[in-house]
């Protein structure tokens, strides 16, 4: 499995998952050109991928996905609620495939298992996605309101992790946002704060977790240095000797070899034995 985040933050997010043939996008939250160019930057043709998956129906999450799946003929996987609220954003033309968070979805060799997050939204989700032939997992899990305990358990046993590190809390007091927004960003079904997102880190980690990648940073109330150092502070108190990095909403982070990660820290794990 390789995993590429073409882009996370509140102007836009997408990430790419590649395994054996397939390619699945989850959320297509930029202008169709901008996907497109993000995509190419990572040499992938839009043309070949497998699906879209959208996981709620915000603007940086659904932006492009109309345009992707009419111009890309690629099936475009809605929950019924996010579909109806997103329907200005499709024409009738689309192959839309209907998921929910009751059951796992199977696309090609991958299992994307959805899980209700408490974001305020319509119907949110987050998802895993799981390479059948491996067992790699991967969690993808911003716009998480708080950690609820189905969340937890969902993000549990993953290889590489997504996870927003949206704010931190002092910043977000002094940004200029608007009192409402703070109020929306800070509370129970707004973001994941540096510190929520290190408790978060520190409850999930196990000695096969290769890679953390923290994402859905604010550019206004965060600074990736700060949020490195405090999710990177409770995974170093649990001797995470993994891949730490930030990613970025102006431009695609290197791919994540999954595969590869998870071979390195074989060693590691075999000495408990």
């Amino acid at each position: 499995m390789r995993v590429t985040i073409l882009g996370s933050g509140s102007r836009g997010n997408a990430v790419l998952i590649e395994s054996a043939g397939t390619r699945l996008l989850v959320d297509a939250g930029f202008s169709g050109r901008d996907l497109e160019r993000r995509l190419a930057a990572v040499d992938v043709d839009p043309a070949s991928l497998t699906a879209l998956l959208i996981t709620h129906d915000h603007s940086d999450h659904t932006r492009g996905m109309g345009v992707a799946a009419r111009r890309w003929k690629v099936p475009l996987y809605l929950t019924d609620l996010t579909r109806n609220v997103c329907r200005g954003l499709l024409d009738g033309t689309e192959d839309v495939r209907a998921y929910s968070s009751a059951e796992p979805v199977e696309i090609d060799g991958l299992t994307v298992t959805p899980f209700l997050t408490v974001h305020d939204a319509i119907d949110p989700v987050a998802v895993t996605v799981t390479e059948r032939g491996t067992g790699e997992k991967l969690g993808i899990a911003t716009d998480l309101g708080r950690a609820t305990a189905p969340v937890r358990h969902a993000l549990q046993g993953c290889d590489v992790l997504v996870l927003e590190s949206n704010h931190d809390e002092i910043l977000l007091r002094e940004s200029p946002y608007p009192w409402s927004v703070k109020a929306r960003i800070g509370g129970s079904h707004g973001h994941l704060s540096n510190r929520a997102a290190a408790e978060l880190v520190g409850e999930l980690f196990h000695d096969g977790l290769c890679a953390v990648v923290l994402a859905h940073m604010s550019e206004q109330a965060n600074d990736p240095s700060l949020a490195r150092d405090v999710v990177g502070y409770a995974l170093e108190k649990r001797r995470f000797h993994g891949m730490l990095d930030v990613a970025q909403q102006e431009a695609p982070m290197q791919p994540i070899d999954v595969t590869r990660l998870r071979a390195l820290r074989l060693p590691a794990q075999m000495a408990l034995f």
